[in-house]
């Protein structure tokens, strides 16, 4: 039991539940999104938080090939960032729904509404990030993962339920202040362990020196397309209807992707350092852990491990109250509305459950971003973002439904039929789904315009 590294997650975690209680509330638009009160700094420590969970893969896929990390896993992501902060933050912030689900409603009626909302849950549920802190306990206290798996979920669901999203904002900064701060110190003692960038340098290996790692282009090019999750992320989304006006939300997003610049900077090169001082581990997803154990004495460590907690902890914790709130809010039937605030509390112990088992049985991080980042951003893609331009671009509601289904299912199918890592045709999932959800767009909306004049999809086109 490392002694330093458990007085440090103590303190950590009475910090969370003292925020918790702080933040109490009983009205539902503050448990729900702040009151729609959020300003421009908590509005960028919560989203910079929150959007870079995924710590460990990082650390994964920087040690295994080196600075195709930020090929693959940043330049995509800031790309999309800036399309969604130009094309929908101000305008998700200008509308008067409160969840994504709501703007499928408003577009496409209760059918669609109801089949998005089950895809916000499945891409909220956090078992990619609940499966790190597991990893992280067991690195770092010697519990075993489905223990350390089991107590962090149950950390997590106990430190959000009286604030709700007030607590996630309030917890996202200070969370934000400790990621940085971990690789802070990480960084500056690998090199000058290794003499500095030069020196880091010339010890790696050539791959990890050249922007495709050794990856055929295929592997790269497919998360430039599941990267486009982002303009269907529901995080994103969540802190835009929160922000206090429209301006804010666009400008959040932006500023948060210099924020993300920086901390990608930080974590490849910390990676790349791994790779160089750590060369034999056996499990590169614990890179980070391996680096501050082998170089920081036991407290400065400490600080460390705290923060890679709180990297990870901090998109569980918006994670997880999200998913609850797409249960309470947006699958709860009319009827129980009156008891929507209880059920989000409840919800969160039974989805911090389910998160728990998916995490112990898929076992992979990036397997489980792939994935489900396959299926959800094939489906929703181009129904939620056409939702927020004028209504000649919309598909017709029974459309929407073909299309969001269709994807859903073809691409959950091709991930399906993977053997041995590869997928029918060649083609990653995401591919052959988003090309059905554009036929059926096309069919819709496009064709009937240019005149084919027939009956399609259940609306009407006039030659």
């Amino acid at each position: 039991m490392n002694t330093p590294v458990l007085v440090g997650l103590a303190v950590y975690a009475g910090v969370l539940f003292f925020l918790d209680r702080r933040a109490r509330t009983t009205r539902l638009l503050d448990y729900l999104l702040a009151g729609r009160q959020l300003t421009l700094v908590p509005f960028v420590a919560t989203l910079v938080a929150t959007w870079y969970g995924g710590v460990l893969g990082v650390g994964e896929f920087s040690y295994r090939f080196g600075l195709a990390n930020w090929v693959v896993f940043g330049v995509p992501y800031y790309l999309a960032a800036v399309l969604f902060a130009f094309g929908l933050a101000s305008r998700a912030r200008s509308s008067a729904v409160l969840s994504i689900p709501e703007q499928l409603r408003a577009a496409y009626g209760p059918v669609a509404a109801k089949v998005g909302a089950v895809l916000v849950l499945l891409m909220a549920t956090p078992a990619a990030y609940v499966l790190m802190l597991g990893q992280l306990v067991e690195v770092y206290l010697g519990v075993s993962r489905p223990w350390g798996v089991a107590v962090t979920t149950a950390l997590t669901v106990a430190s959000v339920v009286l604030g709700g999203f007030r607590t996630v904002v309030r917890a996202n900064l200070f969370q934000f202040a400790l990621m940085y701060l971990a690789f802070l110190i990480l960084l500056p003692v690998a090199l000058r362990e290794l003499g500095g960038f030069s020196g880091l340098w010339a010890m790696l290996p050539e791959t990890h020196k050249t922007l495709s790692g050794g990856l055929p282009l295929q592997a790269i090019a497919v998360w430039y397309v599941i990267a486009l999750q982002t303009l269907v992320e529901p995080t994103f989304y969540q802190r835009c209807y929160a922000a206090t006006t429209p301006k804010v939300a666009r400008n959040g997003v932006l500023i948060s992707v210099a924020f993300w610049v920086l901390f990608d900077f930080l974590t490849t090169f910390s990676g790349l350092a791994a790779r160089v001082l750590v060369p034999n581990l056996q499990d590169p997803g614990l890179a980070y852990p391996a680096l501050g154990n082998l170089l920081l004495p036991p407290w400065l460590n400490a600080v460390f491990a705290v923060g890679l907690f709180a990297t990870v902890s901090s998109t569980a914790h918006s994670y997880l109250f999200l998913a609850a709130a797409t249960v309470g809010h947006d699958l709860l039937p009319s009827r129980w509305k009156a008891r929507e605030r209880p059920f989000i509390a409840v919800s969160l112990a039974g989805l911090g459950l389910a998160a728990a088992v998916l995490a112990l049985v898929l076992g992979s991080v990036v397997l489980i971003w792939h994935d489900v980042g396959s299926i959800v951003t094939s489906s929703l893609l181009l129904p939620l973002v056409l939702a927020h331009f004028p209504k000649r671009f919309w598909f017709s509601p029974k459309a929407c439904l073909l299309a969001v289904t269709g994807s859903a299912l073809l691409a959950s199918g091709w991930i399906l039929a993977r053997e041995g890592g590869v997928y029918p045709l060649g083609l990653e999932p995401v591919f052959p789904a988003l090309l059905w959800s554009l036929l059926v767009w096309g069919t819709d909306v496009l064709l009937p315009k240019a005149g084919s004049g027939f009956i399609c999809l259940g609306r009407r086109r006039q030659p």
